[in-house]
């Protein structure tokens, strides 16, 4: 008989976010390996669900077959408490957790102390779950999740040439950074870090949807507009994968000034580039980024940010060491197929599992 699992995936499957993606590319592996993976949505709203999302997650729960494993995406599961209850007994639940809902950038104290309690109540129902990164591993030991029911599947990278630069002109240094443009990913700090550097010859591209967060979009405008940037900075918006590689060829450095990170697939991807990189030592940013790829600084802290940045553009012999370290770093890191087998891996330790 065949292996067969549910993935229940809130919003648009087709979203060109890393969360999204690395669930696209679990579910082509697990299909590749004989599994019969159907994928189900519980609505579109989360993590702040409505009645209707709600009403939808019900009906799509509660027309599953008794004994099927369902892999929850924490975007959603995480605000589903009472439908994990519900049917603990009856379903296989391995929630995936990209990065717990709490560390989300921009929620209120109330939203904050919401999310911790629901995605705890949650993950107690889970007779598996799956982390993208030892430091997520390590955030949901503290909140009491056992480990032994915890597994680790680092997403997998393709295999990528490497990044020749030159995007910027003659000689301008091409900077890249690839995130959505939300609070969470820093693109504001990254803007009042290059203020600061106005005399040096740099142009920042930035691929990224600028849709989901507009307010947060119209606030970078402004400070790019202020800071008389607007000419420095390419918006390239969400791109196809073909762009992305162009993208990421005509680069010299790659930047990410992220406030949290599950794992940071951008960072992996521009370690593959062969890209040296500037970020932080937020979240899983330190297990995914070597000292011999890249500098990584304190989140939030524009100044460090920019001396970091400095030192990069000043300084082309340490640029092209870390550049050698990145491409060194990048043929380390796991292929998808690698990350599907550990996925199986952790499905079947849950199926194996009674309920919690």
């Amino acid at each position: 008989m065949a292996r067969a699992c549910v993935f229940l995936v809130p919003g648009d499957w087709n979203s060109r976010t890393g969360g999204y993606l690395y669930d696209r590319r679990i579910v082509a592996e697990l299909r590749a390996r004989g599994w019969q993976v159907e994928v189900l949505s519980p609505g579109d709203g989360y993590p702040f669900p409505d009645a209707d999302d709600l009403a939808r997650a019900a009906r799509v729960v509660g027309a599953l077959p008794d004994g099927a494993c369902v892999v929850a995406d924490g975007l959603g599961f995480g605000a589903l408490p009472d439908l994990a209850e519900r049917h603990v007994q009856r379903l296989c639940w391995v929630a995936l957790v990209h990065h717990p809902l709490a560390l989300e950038t921009g929620l209120t104290p109330a939203q904050q102390r919401q999310f911790v309690d629901s995605e705890h109540r949650a993950l107690a129902c889970a007779r598996g779950v799956v982390v993208t990164s030892p430091s997520t591993a390590r955030v949901l030991a503290a909140d009491g999740v056992p480990a032994a029911r915890t597994s680790i599947v680092e997403p997998g990278t393709e295999p990528a040439t490497r990044a020749i630069g030159g995007g910027g002109g003659a000689d301008a240094l091409s900077l890249l950074c690839v995130a959505t443009l939300t609070p969470r990913k820093g693109h504001a700090l990254l803007v009042q870090a290059l203020a600061g550097l106005r005399d040096r010859p740099w142009v920042l591209h930035c691929a990224g949807s600028r849709s989901r967060d507009p307010a947060e979009a119209a606030r970078v405008d402004a400070l790019a507009a202020q800071s008389g940037l607007g000419e420095r900075i390419r918006w390239h918006g969400e791109v196809e994968a073909t762009q992305l590689e162009a993208l990421y060829a005509q680069a010299d450095l790659f930047v990410l000034p992220s406030l949290h990170e599950g794992y940071g697939m951008a960072l992996a991807e521009a370690l593959a580039h062969g890209l040296p990189v500037v970020s932080t030592t937020a979240g899983a940013i330190v297990d995914t980024v070597p000292a011999e790829a890249g500098v990584l600084v304190a989140p939030n802290d524009v100044h460090a940010l920019r001396e970091a940045l400095r030192r990069v553009m000043d300084e082309p012999p340490w640029r092209a060491a870390l550049a050698a370290g990145a491409w060194h770093a990048g043929s380390r890191l796991p292929s998808w197929a690698d990350a599907g087998l550990r996925f199986e891996q952790a499905l079947l330790q849950a199926m194996d599992a009674g309920p919690p």
